[in-house]
């Protein structure tokens, strides 16, 4: 098939929701705007969800994985997702699956005008204090970046291939691919998604992840903001 979307599914010791992430992706692909085929990154999991992966992908032709030799995290996952993607559109979503796969619909609708549409989680179904220190972690990131973005963590994403492969990841830099995006004098948009409750597994980031950790990484965006290369063939032979 001529596939136009690829989802990247960054995994990192999820087996007990793997056969879930099946179901749903699968019934996805079959309601999809767009021709879609998913991208399995194992984020060198130590439980038995490369067991999982393999099974997965060798029953159905529009899956396929990537194995790293050892746990990366998940900007590089993410990275390795953009790199090993040949479609025109690319998008991700969590193994955890607390948004929604038919969501990406929504976010497909703007993709034409925007180069990334980023999904705003509403009525978020986490802790208080998971919500709060993302809260103010989001504010702290606005104030560095101005993208005008309220949830760079939601994870569900679209983005124009083109674009993606032309960010320049480090760690932490997941959080900050709209104003990547913006660097690249492209357009961006956040779109309302649903989101729900973790059912299976555990949560992968604590409070020095939400909040202390992405400070940190403010610094580093300002660094690559002062230091990024941008330009635009205007003629080639």
């Amino acid at each position: 098939m001529n596939y136009k979307f690829t989802i990247i599914v960054p995994v990192y010791n999820e087996e007990d929701n793997l056969e879930r992430v099946e179901k749903e992706l699968l019934a996805y692909s079959k309601i999809a705007t767009q021709p879609t085929t998913i991208l399995f990154v194992n984020d060198g999991s130590k439980d038995s969800s490369q067991t999982h992966i393999e099974t997965i992908c060798n029953r159905n032709e529009n899956f396929n994985y990537i194995l790293f030799k050892e746990n990366r995290g998940l900007s590089a996952a993410i990275k390795a997702g953009f790199d090993h993607t040949n479609t025109e559109l690319v998008g991700y979503i969590d193994s955890d699956l607390q948004t929604a796969p038919e969501d990406f619909n929504l976010l497909l609708e703007h993709i034409g005008e925007y180069d990334l549409v980023t999904g705003v989680r509403s009525n978020r179904k986490d802790s208080f204090v998971k919500n709060m220190s993302s809260k103010i972690a989001n504010g702290i990131r606005r104030s560095f970046t101005h993208d005008g973005m309220d949830d760079t963590g939601c994870p569900l994403k679209v983005i124009k291939t083109e674009y993606a492969k032309r960010i320049p990841m480090f760690k932490g830099l997941h959080r900050f691919l709209p104003a990547m995006i913006l660097l690249q004098e492209g357009k961006v948009i956040q779109i309302s998604v649903q989101h729900f409750p973790r059912i299976a597994g555990t949560a992968k980031f604590g409070v020095w992840n939400r909040l202390l950790g992405p400070l940190m990484d403010c610094f580093a965006y300002l660094w690559m903001k002062k230091k990024y290369i941008n330009y635009q063939v205007a003629k080639k032979s």
